[in-house]
């Protein structure tokens, strides 16, 4: 299956928290799109690996995906080397994404930059057809997306554009809570971490306001790129 979008993220709910505003708009255009997950989070305080498996499939349900894989690397642990590249690069070959959005370029958490670099070389990688992947025993051909954008996580960062996702925010937080053992839960006995306050889904909410008033809207996602961003029409900028 060729993808339009393919989002790259270090762990479970990394597209979520970041631009999950930016995959239903689009979705919701004809575009399909998919993510894949790096490692199953396993490192996470609360909840377990495959409880936040079971947790990505019904975000995925929620977005409308039309795919949603988990590649297994060591949360943690994962490195900017061959071993861990091939496997990404294994994805780019299978879906064929024309636009790739990735993890914020550096962040809170150091696996976010890290599958930041990892991303965009493993873009690059992909391209070069004396690099040989094969998958399910099949030879795959070179592939290099036309774009990668990185999403932006805890951290503020100063957006190089901000989607407009107003009309999707309120079904952003439902996807979001379709990790139900990362965020705040009242009865939950498990130990309090950064992320299960309810300040935190707060700061959500005033992050996408912030980047949305930036643009006139009420709720945007930001992202940078390392390339300029061109334009055809003057019309099409807000």
């Amino acid at each position: 299956m060729k993808l339009d979008i393919l989002v790259l993220a270090a762990h479970p709910d990394d597209g979520e928290l970041a631009c999950s505003g930016t995959i239903l708009s689009h979705v919701a255009k004809g575009y399909k799109v998919g993510i894949i997950d790096f490692t199953q989070g396993e490192l996470g305080t609360r909840g377990s690996a495959e409880l936040r498996l079971q947790e990505a499939e019904e975000s995925a349900k929620i977005l409308g995906l039309s795919v949603r894989k988990n590649i297994s690397l060591r949360d943690g642990f994962f490195q900017n080397e061959e071993k861990d590249l091939l496997e990404i690069i294994k994805q780019i070959r299978e879906y064929q994404p024309t636009i790739v959005l990735a993890n914020a370029v550096e962040d809170r958490h150091p696996d976010h930059g890290r599958a930041s670099e990892l991303s965009e070389r493993a873009c690059f990688l992909s391209g070069l057809i004396k690099v040989e992947t094969k998958l399910n025993g099949r030879p795959q051909a070179a592939w290099r997306p036309s774009f990668i954008y990185h999403y932006i996580q805890d951290r503020y960062i100063k957006p190089d554009f901000v989607t407009d996702i107003t009309p999707y925010f309120e079904k952003k937080i439902e996807a979001i809570k379709a990790f139900k053992s990362q965020f705040y839960d009242p009865s939950s006995a498990s130990p309090d971490t950064y992320i299960s306050s309810p300040e935190f889904l707060e700061f959500i909410r005033a992050r996408a306001e912030e980047y949305g008033h930036s643009i006139g809207v009420k709720y945007g996602e930001g992202f940078t790129t390392f390339r300029k961003v061109g334009v055809n029409d003057l019309f099409d900028l807000r």
